[in-house]
């Protein structure tokens, strides 16, 4: 069971490492070609992308595994679900094209309407593009699936290195007319993103060869909608929590200095990926694990030692990263002017290691079909989120960003496992995933913050943390090296 769940949390994690590793590795440049003012349209703009996303799919990947278990017609199940989300992308992009320019004017940036529209039609595209994905990955068609998310991801890249790089270096005769346009700037990364976002569509479309508009079925839908509104939900509260910080940034700071935090904020934040591709990738593969595993009459323990797997790997890579910070950063960063927000980066961290044990805990509701509460701990963490982010961003700007998705976070995951001990119970090693959590998260604060970022001890207090891991997991790795 594990080496299967782990050959496919590795095909889907590469994918995910590969979509997620070239504007990763291509961040850098960026930040290096364009300084905070020239940077902040994209980190406005694609700060409010997650909640656009969510709202486009609202919540039918996970309603669509969940049916699946229990829906005979899987014709009927594919189109209801399939049409539901290409439906409202395609409103979405027309009501996009025809309200522009209000939107630019909600948005404050009037004069960036152009680049407004193309990042609402890449989500436009990628909306229409999560059923098909979803079909793989019910179908076991990993190979496939990571194919089109590595070329989505290669395209990206190759643009963004083009226009960015060695454009600027063509002169203004550039190829076969087309010169760099130093006005343009940011954009140029926006046109990437559209035209990799066009080609993963067009690649997706013999998967929609089994929907059927006559096989939509209106009672199912309903049926659906009942169980995905609160996955929708939670979603849009998540996001809040992920990304809307950056909004907030923008409208409660003064004039000039909004900009500039808000892409410093989103520029240093980006070293999070480190984290978050190994928890994404996981997450990719464990959803349908835990829905066809669900009648299995040890699945509570299978999904007890998945946890204890997925904190190691996320406390290793916590400490690794902020026992190596104060070198990582900057040279991630390639630009001095964002190097003043790296002291922040442990917090959103350990923030982000909290959100990965929550989300591998949102087994109980979704198993007991109480999507309900995870509404309602995603609103609790959202309004957490918003009520520290308005108190104290005019005192304290990004710090006040940081601390509140720390505090958000925390609070989501200690309220979800109480709730779900009591619905849903799964015997979680509670004791050893404290010492686990602990031990790492003080490991990173002393090796960072209070012996000022020393890489020698940082990086031994790393090697003390996998020895303690090792001791205790030293049965587990006997078994797996058995089989």
């Amino acid at each position: 069971m594990y080496k299967k769940l782990l050959g496919q949390t590795a095909i889907y994690g590469l994918s995910t490492v590969v979509i997620r590793l070239f504007p990763f590795v291509i961040s850098p440049i960026i930040t290096n070609a364009f300084g905070p003012q020239a940077l902040a349209p994209f980190i406005d703009f694609y700060s409010v992308a997650g909640i656009i996303i969510v709202l486009l799919s609202h919540g039918m990947e996970t309603t669509f595994f969940r049916f699946a278990e229990k829906e005979q017609n899987t014709q009927k199940l594919i189109s209801t679900a399939t049409l539901s989300v290409i439906g409202a992308s395609a409103l979405f992009m027309l009501f996009s094209f025809i309200f522009r320019q209000d939107l630019a004017e909600a948005f404050k940036t009037p004069d960036q309407i152009n680049l407004l529209v193309l990042m609402l039609f890449v989500l436009g595209l990628d909306g229409l593009s999560t059923m098909p994905f979803v079909m793989l990955r019910k179908a076991g068609r990993s190979k496939r699936y990571a194919t089109i998310k590595i070329i989505n991801g290669i395209i990206n890249f190759v643009l963004v290195l083009f226009f960015i790089v060695i454009l600027p270096k063509l002169g203004s005769s550039g190829i076969g007319g087309l010169g760099y346009n130093k006005n343009f700037g940011i954009g140029y990364v926006f046109v990437a993103n559209l035209v990799a976002s066009a080609v993963t569509f067009i690649l997706l479309l013999p998967e929609l060869r089994s929907v059927r508009l006559n096989a939509f079925d209106g009672a199912l839908w309903k049926k659906m909608m009942a169980y995905s509104w609160p996955i929708t939900i939670a979603g849009l509260a998540g996001v809040t929590n992920e990304t809307m910080d950056r909004q907030f940034l923008k409208y409660l700071l003064p004039e000039g200095i909004n900009t500039e935090q808000m892409a410093i904020y989103g520029a240093v934040c980006k070293i999070v990926t480190f984290l978050t591709l190994f928890r994404q990738a996981y997450l990719l593969g464990i959803e349908p694990f835990f829905f066809s595993h669900a009648k299995n009459e040890n699945s509570g323990r299978s999904y007890a030692k998945l946890m204890d797997m997925f904190v190691i790997v996320n406390c290793i890579i916590l400490l690794a990263l902020c026992a190596n910070l104060g070198w990582l950063g900057p040279l991630y960063l390639a630009n001095p002017a964002y190097n003043i927000g790296v002291p922040i980066v442990p917090i959103v961290l350990i923030a982000a290691v909290f959100l990965g044990i929550y989300l591998n805990m949102s087994v109980w509701y979704k198993l007991s079909d109480k999507t309900i509460y995870g509404a309602y701990i995603s609103v609790l963490g959202a309004a957490v989120t918003i009520f520290a982010n308005i108190y104290f961003i005019p005192q304290y700007g990004y710090w006040a960003s940081a601390w509140a998705t720390f505090l958000s976070y925390l609070a989501m995951m200690t309220v979800s496992y109480f709730l779900g001990q009591y619905f849903y119970p799964v015997p979680y090693h509670l004791k050893k995933i404290l010492l686990y959590l602990l031990t790492s998260i003080g490991f990173s604060v002393l090796s960072y913050y209070l012996l000022d970022g020393s890489i020698i001890i940082g990086n031994a207090l790393l090697f003390v943390f996998l020895a303690l891991v090792l001791y205790f997991e030293r049965d587990t790795l006997q078994r797996l090296r058995k089989n």
